[in-house]
Formats: C-alpha cells, sequence, structure tokens
C-alpha cells in the first residue's frame, strides 16, 4: 500500500466559483482536449455518438435546481435557481485513493499535494475509486488502467509557455472567470484571500478526506427577492397558459 506524505509544501488545487459559473462545459471540453495529448492520454471515447456513450473525462458538470426564498406569480410558486457544479479530484490531503492502492500507483507529490496515478503500474483494480467519496476516478475501458485530474501537471510547470497560461486548462478556458487555481496552503495567496472573503467551502468535509479545492456558494440575487415578492394580478391567473398571459398583459399595458 502506499503512504501519504507527512506534509506537503503547497497545496495547489481548484477554487470554483457557483455564483457565476454557467454550465457552459468549456472547462470540461479544455481539460479533455488539453490531456488528451497530454501526458495523461489518451483519453478514450466508446460509442461518443451512440445511444449510451461512455468515456474518460476529468472533469464532469453537474445541474441542480435549488429552491428560491419567497412566491409569487400565478400559483405562488417558490422562484428558483439553476447551479452549476464543476467536479473533479479534490485533491484530498488524507487521500484514502492512494492509500488503499495495491501497487503504489497512486500517489500524493509530497512538492505540491497533486494527486496523480503512474499508468505503468496501475493495474486498474478499481480500488481506488472505490476508496473515492467524489467519484472523480475514471477507468479508461481502452487502456484498463485508472485515469484522473492531474490539474495540468505538464503544463503548470511548463517554462515553454507564457507564465500566465502556466494553470491547469479548464482555468485558462472559462469564459466567466468562474474558476481559479493556485496554493491554498498559503493564506496570503490570491485564492485563500478569495475563499476567506467568500466563505468558500471544501465539499463534503465530514468524510474526513480534506479535499483541497474549495466552492465559492451562489449569492442572494437581488432581481429574484424582488420578483418573488411580486403576486400577479388575480384576471392574468385565471388562464395560465402562457399565450394568454402574455395577451393579456400586453392588453393591459397599452391600454393604459
Amino acid at each position: 500500500m502506499t503512504t501519504l506524505p507527512k506534509s506537503t509544501g503547497r497545496k495547489l488545487g481548484l477554487v470554483i466559483d457557483l455564483d457565476i459559473c454557467v454550465g457552459c462545459h468549456a472547462c470540461a471540453v479544455a481539460c479533455k482536449e488539453w490531456n488528451d495529448g497530454g501526458s495523461g492520454g489518451p483519453l478514450s471515447d466508446l460509442a461518443a455518438y451512440g445511444a449510451d456513450p461512455t468515456g474518460v473525462w476529468f472533469n464532469r458538470i453537474h445541474s441542480y435546481e435549488v429552491d428560491g426564498a419567497g412566491s409569487g406569480g400565478c400559483g405562488g410558486g417558490s422562484s428558483g435557481q439553476t447551479v452549476y457544479f464543476p467536479k473533479s479530484c479534490m485533491h484530498c490531503e488524507t487521500a484514502e485513493c492512494v492509500t488503499v492502492c495495491p501497487t503504489g500507483a497512486s500517489y500524493k507529490r509530497e512538492e505540491d499535494g497533486i494527486v496523480l496515478v503512474d499508468a505503468e503500474t496501475c493495474i486498474g483494480c478499481k480500488l481506488c475509486s472505490w476508496a473515492c467519496p467524489y467519484g472523480a476516478r475514471e477507468y479508461d475501458q481502452v487502456d484498463r488502467v485508472m485515469k484522473k485530474c492531474t490539474l495540468c501537471v505538464d503544463r503548470i510547470y511548463n517554462d515553454a509557455l507564457p507564465e500566465i497560461e502556466r494553470v491547469p486548462a479548464c482555468v485558462s478556458t472559462c469564459p466567466v472567470g468562474a474558476r481559479h487555481f493556485g496554493d491554498l496552503g498559503d493564506p496570503d495567496s490570491a485564492v485563500s484571500a478569495l475563499v476567506e472573503d467568500r466563505k468558500g467551502y471544501g465539499l463534503m468535509p465530514e468524510a474526513g478526506y480534506g479535499p483541497v479545492n474549495r466552492y465559492l456558494p451562489p449569492r442572494a440575487r437581488r432581481d429574484r427577492e424582488q420578483a418573488a415578492a411580486v403576486t400577479l394580478p388575480a384576471d392574468l391567473c385565471d388562464d395560465l397558459s402562457p399565450d394568454n398571459r402574455l395577451l393579456k398583459w400586453v392588453d393591459r399595458l397599452f391600454s393604459r
């Protein structure tokens, strides 16, 4: 079994802003493109255009419908919000995916805390995927080995790239700036300050794995709160069909 380092020089990880993530999947696609030709590639795709596609994706985007506060409109239903939740390896401090590995293929780097898999010694037993509570391990059915997010380790230390590009591909491609990268073990780093300011949190801390990545919670929406406090007139709610409500509203607007 593999042992974990007693401490790491740095704690490199991601900070993801759930308030502004729009679920565009640009980060997932950029991750797939970079790693497909990088040290962790190729990343297989099986029946990509079929009825049951499958393949290796280090970054997966989930979406959730969350109830908002208040009620309004026809029927008094609650206002809602869609939250997009990107999820990849958390590069945990107590990474049991590492300690269960029988060959030492899964390991955590002492210098920066990144969790990696050595494909040359991985036997594809999937013990690490069973140990991971986040579902972040990916089994490549073609290569028959486990693969995972590497924080683009072959990119962030690449001196041939401009310094501004030495970040994970998912961070560099996000069109709204919802993803950040840095040393979360340094309280003075930009990412640590962001987490402190926005009260960022780790995913499922109760599991005891010590995830390094942090999420910034969605902010309350002022426009949503105002809309929730408004109740439409009863005559607009008689017929709940969207077309009828719109026509009644337009008629009332131009009849003033």
